[in-house]
């Protein structure tokens, strides 16, 4: 079983889907992390990320190895290497193509076929787990999904509002996955709440609905 938490970057979905998991007990899923892998191992290679042969190869030959709190390549531990800013922007770049998409789609099927999960990325209700009995769809204004961003990383708001207006259009636009509402979803606008609120409601919604 699946609660499946969607919505643009910087919406809160990380924060919010893994406090979740914690409240109530599932495991959680961070699926950008696996695009974000995708596109370190492909920044590593010296590969083109619009070169879309080239990265679904990295992405269907990637030893990804998951566990709570932990994202692996092989051996290494790549939790930290992949929030950089240059991977963030490569991410959005490699995770366009189909061939990525479907290796990393296949994957998070496969992750998610038992036991309780809490599922964040742009596509886990519309893609990956259409059937959730509870799909939440974060959003915020973008002026706070970037001041959230820029916090996080350090950067200049200003520059992290205009990479994440590129990467809103990148993800709204794009053939497969494309970043919107999905069927049943309830969406929830994050501008001015903090995490807790927002888990709160979402674990009203779950118990609601005899998830929790």
């Amino acid at each position: 079983m699946v609660i499946a938490i969607d919505g643009p970057a910087g919406a809160g979905k990380s924060t919010v889907a893994r406090a979740l998991a914690e409240r109530l007990g599932f495991t959680y899923l961070d699926s950008g992390a696996m695009y974000r892998s995708v596109a370190l191992a492909t920044i590593r290679a010296g590969a083109d990320p619009d070169d879309s042969g080239a990265v679904t190869a990295i992405a269907a030959g990637l030893d990804l190895r998951i566990a709570p709190g932990r994202i692996a390549i092989g051996d290494e531990d790549v939790s930290a290497a992949i929030r950089t800013p240059a991977v963030s922007a490569v991410a959005s770049r490699v995770s366009v193509h189909p061939g990525v998409r479907e290796a990393m789609v296949a994957r998070q099927r496969q992750l998610v076929a038992d036991g309780a999960w809490v599922a964040e990325g742009r596509d886990i209700g519309t893609v990956v787990c259409p059937d959730s009995p509870l799909k939440v769809h974060l959003t915020a204004s973008e002026q706070e999904r970037a001041r959230r961003r820029a916090a996080e990383t350090g950067e200049d708001p200003a520059a992290v509002l205009t990479a994440q207006r590129d990467r809103d259009g990148r993800d709204r636009d794009r053939e497969h996955g494309a970043l919107e509402l999905a069927d049943g979803a309830v969406e929830l606008d994050t501008t001015g709440l903090d995490a807790a609120r927002v888990v709160e409601r979402i674990a009203a919604l779950a118990r609601e609905r005899g998830l929790a």
